[in-house]
């Protein structure tokens, strides 16, 4: 070959070289992707709008500060600055109640009161008192505002500013002096006896506060509150809404130790209580000013209020006999009441088991209830709009005619809007289908329902629009994943936050209109992120052995010419979606799984049953057996992995936080052999020693339902634990507290376990923080599965 041929070749070859060099896929390393935002980007949040329509405000830090600070967009010219400090304290937020034509709007901003001129554009101050305002609404004439101030009501006359108290409310009892000892009376008495003017200056004080009691403005009478949990203003001024606790149960709470706080010494943070302690009872009371009458509120006389629990009944099968209600009423609190313009008030009632939601109209007048909905569920109340925490209403609002009203309920099977007269009838179903409405709220003109929904799939959350007496869903975003809307003042335009499954939130603007375009304001990725070219996940169903198709996320491995590793990911919090076309709140754990998967694992990521997006028959398929059929469903794929995707059934690893490192220690024990290899993080181990509110709500209580609590904790199989565990938790979690895992350790050292290891995060809450706790934790995660499975047998 000819020399000159020679090095054309070869210099041909070395660009060839470069060229495959210049794109090849970086490789992913722990060090970089649990960094977390310091090397994704950090995506902007908690955008609002300003009051007068001009600027939309939103949280953002593209210049790596320690933290986020407020932004300004000019909706019109599309630009954007940081706001200054004087700026941001002179920033008007749309975020008050306005007045029926909508000039003005009241606003409290750092506890001050203020009324502000929408048309004007300008702000009067109203109040501003050391005392922070909590709460203002407009009168039912909207004459006044009706605030309140420090568990006092008062009400500001707009015409002339006069400030009135309605209310004078005392924390505590009307209670009498102490009596006196036998020795004392004695003296007593003897004083009066031996001496005119004791005598006679005692009975100058009784007649001198027999009269100022006489005297005394009805106005200012002394309201005497034993335990003030909450109040409601009422825009007809002469009622107030108040509950309070009678008794407060005296329950012990837990404490966590916190061993590397800044003084050097071991302290004690206050953690909560353990599911089946005493719960807080709850009365609620009208207060009519005029008469100066309080009277409570009762619900003796709703549908199923003595009600029994159907799963009681297998305890006390052998008890004859057997009475399917209460003796007396079962425990309930009334929420705060929604009040229509001129006064009227629908409420919500909860059953404190969890299992009961009734919707009632309350007569202020005579503080009686009327029955417009009740909802009722053996396992227990909850879905979008809807909740599960008894202490918190659900979405129930005012139709425009003010004789009706809106709210959410699962009825049909998903979370969907319905309408209904104040006395029950002429319901009717506003949104219907296999589908779940995350959010509903009228438009200002109350010609329509602005609702944020999956109705294309469980995998996609668009915006739209729905006339108020129901109808076809109007589509106004178009991006594909997932689009929360916050709407201009006007309703000119929708600030839209939105993400895709390998695309992190950013922010987009667009008019309020059928097919508009979106136009991206912020570019928040970094370029060391944006190198790798991120997989989007297939979303795929595998069939359970219930004959349920179960929806998942799919990371094909680089190679599949043989049979390979697979890891099961569950995710946390139980009710949580993770099957979806948007960016993962678990976004380490997907960036790990790409990782994974380039190093050949398949990996798979289930929204097995429990999980929220679904439906209710999907949320409440785990009660009284956490650890059963949403277990299954992680058993079920990983079948389907080695039936479907060329998967070594010997070479099966499993993780997961919280409820997933539950589920992870569950298939480790209960499941022996289907998984070589599993993670714990921050797991429950026992669930009785777990909260109430969460827990109580799926399992009822320790006492009430020991079956459902003994087969859902994993303590008790940990005998039967087979494979290599790794545990992982934070030390200062008060959560899922450090004690749940030692209590584990414990167990298993005194069964002569061995192949597990556990390891504590001294400075960890519940949610990791330091980016060296979350590079360590998946450093001994990934060493795990290396050194197991990832090793052909």
């Amino acid at each position: 070959m000819p020399l000159k041929s020679y090095f054309l070749l070869l210099s041909l070859i070395v660009s060839c070289q470069a060229i495959s060099f210049a794109q090849a896929k970086p490789e992913l390393k722990l060090e970089q992707i649990m960094q977390g935002e310091q090397f994704i980007g950090v995506s902007p949040d908690n955008f609002r709008w300003s009051a007068d329509g001009t600027k939309l405000i939103f949280d953002w830090n593209p210049d790596s500060l320690p933290g986020k600070t407020p932004y300004a967009l000019n909706p019109k010219t599309g630009t954007y600055h940081k706001l200054s400090y004087e700026e941001i304290r002179g920033t008007q937020l749309d975020n008050g109640p306005r007045n029926r034509k909508g000039n003005l709007q009241i606003q409290i901003v750092d506890g001050d009161l203020y009324l502000y001129d929408r048309l004007l554009n300008k702000r009067r101050a109203i109040i501003q008192t050391m005392e922070p305002v909590a709460r203002a609404i407009f009168s039912r004439d909207e004459s006044e505002i009706v605030f309140l101030q420090g568990n006092q009501v008062y009400s500001f006359r707009l015409s002339d500013g006069l400030l009135k108290q309605i209310t004078n409310i005392q924390q505590g009892s009307k209670s009498k002096s102490p009596g006196k000892s036998q020795q004392g009376t004695f003296l007593e008495n003897q004083q009066a006896q031996l001496f005119d003017v004791v005598e006679k200056r005692k009975s100058a004080r009784e007649w001198y506060k027999m009269r100022h009691d006489s005297l005394e403005a009805p106005s200012h009478k002394t309201l005497y509150i034993n335990n003030l949990e909450s109040i409601s203003l009422c825009p007809d001024t002469r009622f107030i809404y108040y509950r309070n606790m009678p008794e407060m149960p005296r329950n012990q709470n837990t404490l966590v130790a916190d061993y590397l706080n800044p003084s050097g010494y071991t302290s004690n943070l206050q953690g909560r209580e353990k599911v089946g302690a005493a719960r807080t009872t709850y009365q609620s009371w009208i207060y009519d000013s005029m008469l100066d009458t309080a009277y409570a509120i009762s619900t003796d006389s709703l549908i199923d209020i003595r009600r029994k629990p159907d799963f009681l009944q297998s305890y006390y099968k052998d008890t004859m006999p057997y009475s399917a209600v209460y003796d007396r009423s079962r425990p309930v609190i009334v929420l705060d009441p929604v009040f229509s313009t001129d006064g009227r008030a629908v409420v919500e009632v909860r059953s404190q088991d969890y299992k009961d939601r009734w919707i009632c109209a309350l007569d202020m007048i005579s503080g009686k209830l009327r029955l417009i909905d009740h909802q009722h569920d053996e396992a227990w109340i909850g879905g979008p709009g809807i909740g599960g925490d008894p202490d918190y209403n659900g979405n129930v609002g005012w139709m425009p005619d003010e004789r009706h009203i809106y709210y959410q309920s699962e009825s049909s099977g998903y979370s969907n809007l319905y309408s209904s007269a104040l006395d029950g009838s002429n319901k009717t179903l506003l949104t219907g289908g296999k589908f779940e409405v995350l959010e509903a709220y009228l438009s200002g003109d109350k010609k329509y329902f602005y609702i944020s929904a999956n109705f294309e799939g469980p995998g996609t959350v668009h915006f739209y629009k729905l006339p108020v007496a129901g109808g076809k869903l109007l589509k106004l975003t178009s991006m594909p994943g997932r689009n929360d809307v916050v709407i201009s003042p006007d309703e000119k335009y929708l600030a839209i936050r939105r993400s895709y499954s390998n695309q992190p939130w950013e922010l987009y603007l667009q008019e309020n209109k059928e097919a508009a375009v979106p136009k991206q304001i912020t570019y928040s990725t970094k370029a060391a992120f944006k190198a790798y070219p991120w997989r989007d996940p297939e979303l795929v169903y595998f069939t359970a052995d219930d004959g349920v198709k179960v929806p998942a996320r799919l990371y094909r491995s680089k190679s599949s010419a043989t049979k390979g590793p697979a890891v099961i990911f569950v995710h946390g919090a139980g009710y949580l979606q993770n099957v979806h076309n948007w960016w993962s709140h678990y976004y380490r754990e997907y960036m790990f799984h790409n990782l994974l998967a380039d190093k050949g694992y398949t990996v798979l990521d289930i929204d097995y049953r429990a999980s929220s997006g679904y439906g209710r028959d999907w949320r409440t398929a785990i009660y009284r057996y956490m650890g059963g059929r949403d277990l299954q469903d992680q058993i079920d794929g990983a079948k389907y992995l080695v039936d479907s995707l060329n998967v070594d059934a010997q070479r099966m690893g499993i993780y997961g936080g919280s409820y997933g490192g539950f589920i992870t220690l569950m298939a480790m024990s209960t499941s022996p052999g289907t998984f070589q290899a599993g993670a714990a993080l921050r797991s429950v181990t026992d669930w009785a020693h777990y909260n109430e509110g969460y827990t109580a709500a799926i399992l009822n209580t320790p006492l009430e339902d020991s079956i459902a609590f003994y087969r859902s904790s994993p303590i008790n199989f940990a005998k039967d634990l087979q494979g290599e565990l790794l545990m992982l938790h934070g030390v200062v979690d008060v959560n899922v507290q450090y004690q749940d895992v030692m209590r584990y350790a414990q167990r298993l050292i005194e069964l002569g376990k061995d192949h597990w290891q556990l390891t504590g995060y001294p400075v960890e809450d519940h949610g990791f923080v330091e980016a060296s706790s979350w590079i360590d934790e998946y450093r001994r995660i990934l060493e795990l599965f290396e050194g197991t499975i990832g090793k052909a047998k």
